[in-house]
């Protein structure tokens, strides 16, 4: 049988590799009962080692607060820009597609370059931007209140709006993706406009640099079970490669 010592040197092993952990895959793997697993991630968690949550635990708080997309567009920037490619190659000929906000949607609006004519609705005041040059795009930018943190509108007008469309693929940037808490954003009122995006979408494509696994945001977008596609970079962990495929989600993962 394992000492304490060699069970917690074994779960931080584990937590290195995988991002997480949970009770019952520890309980099984280490042979011991869910009540000692969570004593030992107790005291970790008194050491600074995790951070609990139910059932499971990360190295670090799950939670993230909002930040500026300035400040986003410096982190994970190669990653970003082979996720705005391969997004890019998901455009079909005379599809109508809608986009919201954010860095790694920003990389994908520049490689947007149709061969046909391609609809593009977004709240992306950047994204708008960056398309106005391109051609054969018929270009709608959504009213409403103007956030300068997301560069992004959002309120009654931009819902009025969406409330009478119907698009092929919504293509959303998130702050998190978690199979429990779903995929979320730091805005409520983000949250609740790109709900409606997916809602009025054939298909929804999620944009997410790996660091967004396993992290939730304060607003959530809807569940797991929504997500069609999920693009992201080969930092994404075996173990959350299986549990989303699991999920039926289709992974491109570059």
């Amino acid at each position: 049988m394992l000492s304490i010592a060699e069970r917690h040197k074994l779960i931080l092993e584990y937590l290195n590799k995988d991002g997480f952990v949970t009770v019952e895959n520890l309980s099984k793997t280490l042979d011991v009962t869910s009540v000692t697993i969570r004593k030992d991630l107790r005291y970790l968690e008194k050491k600074g080692l995790v951070y609990r949550t139910h059932g499971s635990a990360s190295p670090v708080s799950p939670h993230i607060s909002e930040r500026n997309v300035l400040e986003k567009e410096k982190i994970n920037i190669e990653e970003k820009k082979r996720i705005g490619i391969a997004a890019a190659n998901l455009i079909e000929e005379n599809d109508s597609i809608i986009i919201n906000s954010g860095s790694t949607i920003c990389e994908f609006a520049k490689n947007i370059a149709p061969k046909s004519s391609l609809t593009v609705v977004t709240s992306s005041v950047t994204a708008t931007l960056i398309l106005s040059e391109a051609e054969r795009i018929n270009l709608l930018l959504l009213g409403g209140n103007f956030r300068k943190s997301s560069m992004s509108v959002i309120g009654n007008y931009s819902m009025s709006f969406l409330s009478n469309i119907t698009c092929s693929k919504c293509f959303i940037g998130v702050d998190g993706v978690d199979l429990d808490s779903g995929i979320t954003t730091s805005n409520i009122e983000e949250a609740e406009l790109n709900k409606l995006m997916m809602s009025v979408s054939l298909r929804t494509i999620v944009l997410c640099d790996s660091s967004k696994f396993r992290k939730k945001g304060f607003a959530k977008i809807c569940g797991i079970d929504k997500v069609d596609i999920i693009v992201t970079d080969k930092g994404i962990s075996d173990s959350i490669k299986s549990l989303l495929k699991e999920k039926g989600i289709e992974l491109i993962i570059v």
